[in-house]
Parts: structure tokens; C-alpha cells; sequence
């Protein structure tokens, strides 16, 4: 059995769902997820139950089944990757060992990087599509982006700035960033219409220079899935240092997509550790 632990945002979600399917089709075994993090107390919702994925949630006595004591987890650390069974991974940079783990394992880790799960890609891209209709909403913005030269821009703030452990990992980007690429896509793209994706909303009206024409996706009748859906339907995407936009331009189908990010994801180093791929732009 493959246990995946689940916790942050939609983003994170869908990067730990990938790595476990990729694992569970190698040994062609169950896939569960440890949703334990999803407490009433806690400021983000799984949301993988809105895609057409296969996994069951892991009850208390399946978790429990990896859990070790202080000395079993030194052990573990000792032990060649195909023989651990619990595997705890802080880092962001791609661990080519995470693939060479068994068919009993139970993996805690945000797992941000397509090499994880590039070779069964076709697999991912049908399991990450929505179970149920858009709303009436999201249907009709969805038809605008396919419909134009339609460029998603994600603006990501909000826990950047609230929160002290996320503001010292993650630089926020200044409008500069935006800008610049706004500039670059205008070029490449005939006549681009800008769909607006954001946290913050009210602070792009009153703090920046919002390209034109340009259409506000981001209000309260939208789901976080959907919204990422109709990010994956824009046929460019310029996306912050966020795994939520990166998911909505990995999703685009559009053979000839540009999407432009960020070279520096991180407020501790100067690079993005690898987690878009090589064919994405990226600038400062």
C-alpha cells in the first residue's frame, strides 16, 4: 500500500497525488491518502475529491502502520531508498530516489517537480479532470478564454505576506516581474486579452497598471478548482511562484503555450530549484 500525506493547498494537492499515482502505477497497487492534516482548525480544504482520481482516504490504523520512534526513524535513513518505508522530504530540488521506493511506503513531502511524474503525463493530465459541470459562472469565462488570445496572469500574495513562515521561503514578486512579462508575451501574442487571477484582488485595482483589455477572473462565486480549470483553458499563462498557477499551465493543452515565471521562486536562493520545466521562460 501507497500512502500519500495530503496537507497545504490545491497546488500541493495535485503534486502529492501525482507522485503516489506515479508509484502506485509502477507496482500496480493501491493508492490512499492521509488527509489528517484537514482539521477543523485548519485554513486550507482537501479539494482532490473535485478531479476523477482513484485513491481512498487511509483510515487511523493504515497511518498508524508507518509510524516510528526515534530510533526506527534513524534506521530508516540508513536503509537504501527501495527498502524505507516512510519517507519525510523538506527539500523542493527532484530526488531521482523517490522512484525507486517499494510497494509499501508511506511519502510526506510537497514533491514540486513534473520529473516525478513526466513519463505517465497523459495519465495525470485525464485524472486532473473535473468531476462535475463549471458553474454557470465559470462556463461563461471559460468560453472568453477559448475564444481569443487569452493570457492568464496569477498574482499570488496573501499568505506571502501574513504569514511568517511562508514570507521568509517565498519571494514576493513585485509588479516588475508582471511588467516585464506583460511586455515579453505582448510581443509573441496578436492582440492578448489578460484574464486576472488573484488572492488580493482589491490591492491590483488600486496598485497597479492592469494591462488592457483584460478580464477579472478571481471573485468569491468561483472554487479554487475552478479557477485553476479556467487558468488551464487560457492559451498563454504568466504565472507567480505558486504551485497553484504553475498546475493551471502545466494543465494547458495549447501546443504552441508561452508561459513565463519566475527565476526566483524563493527568498533563499536566486532560482526556482528546478520546479518549472526547461521550456518555460523565466525572468526576473
Amino acid at each position: 500500500m501507497i500512502i500519500i500525506k495530503i496537507n497545504g493547498g490545491l497546488g500541493n494537492q495535485l503534486f502529492q497525488y501525482a507522485v503516489g499515482k506515479r508509484l502506485a502505477e509502477k507496482h500496480q497497487i493501491e493508492l490512499k491518502f492521509d488527509i489528517s492534516e484537514y482539521t477543523d482548525g485548519y485554513y486550507r480544504k482537501y479539494r482532490l475529491g473535485n478531479f476523477n482520481i482513484e485513491g481512498k482516504i487511509a483510515s487511523k490504523e493504515e497511518i498508524n502502520q508507518f509510524k516510528k520512534n526515534n530510533w526506527q526513524k534513524i534506521l530508516e535513513k540508513i536503509k537504501p531508498y527501495y527498502k524505507r518505508t516512510t519517507i519525510k522530504y523538506s527539500g523542493y530540488g527532484f530526488d531521482k530516489n523517490i522512484l525507486k521506493l517499494g510497494a509499501n511506503v508511506y511519502l510526506d513531502g510537497y514533491w514540486q517537480n513534473e520529473k516525478y511524474f513526466l513519463d505517465i503525463s497523459d495519465i495525470i493530465k485525464q485524472k486532473f479532470t473535473l468531476k462535475n459541470a463549471l458553474s454557470p459562472i465559470a462556463q461563461d469565462l471559460q468560453k472568453k478564454t477559448l475564444n481569443c488570445n487569452s493570457v492568464s496572469i496569477h498574482i499570488r500574495r496573501g499568505d506571502y505576506i501574513t504569514s511568517s513562515k511562508f514570507s521568509k521561503i517565498y519571494k514576493l514578486l513585485p509588479w516588475d516581474y508582471y511588467a516585464n512579462a506583460i511586455k515579453k508575451i505582448s510581443i509573441e501574442v496578436s492582440s492578448p486579452i489578460f484574464f486576472i487571477f488573484s488572492d488580493d484582488i482589491e490591492w491590483i485595482k488600486n496598485n497597479t497598471a492592469i494591462p488592457s483589455p483584460n478580464i477579472i477572473v478571481s471573485r468569491n462565486e468561483l472554487n479554487d478548482y475552478e479557477e485553476l480549470f479556467l487558468m488551464s483553458s487560457c492559451r498563454h499563462n504568466i504565472i507567480a511562484n505558486s504551485s497553484f498557477s504553475w498546475w493551471g499551465a502545466w494543465l494547458n493543452s495549447n501546443p504552441n503555450k508561452i508561459i513565463i515565471g519566475p527565476k526566483a521562486w524563493f527568498n533563499f536562493c536566486d532560482n526556482d530549484q528546478g520546479i518549472m520545466p526547461e521550456s518555460w521562460l523565466k525572468i526576473s
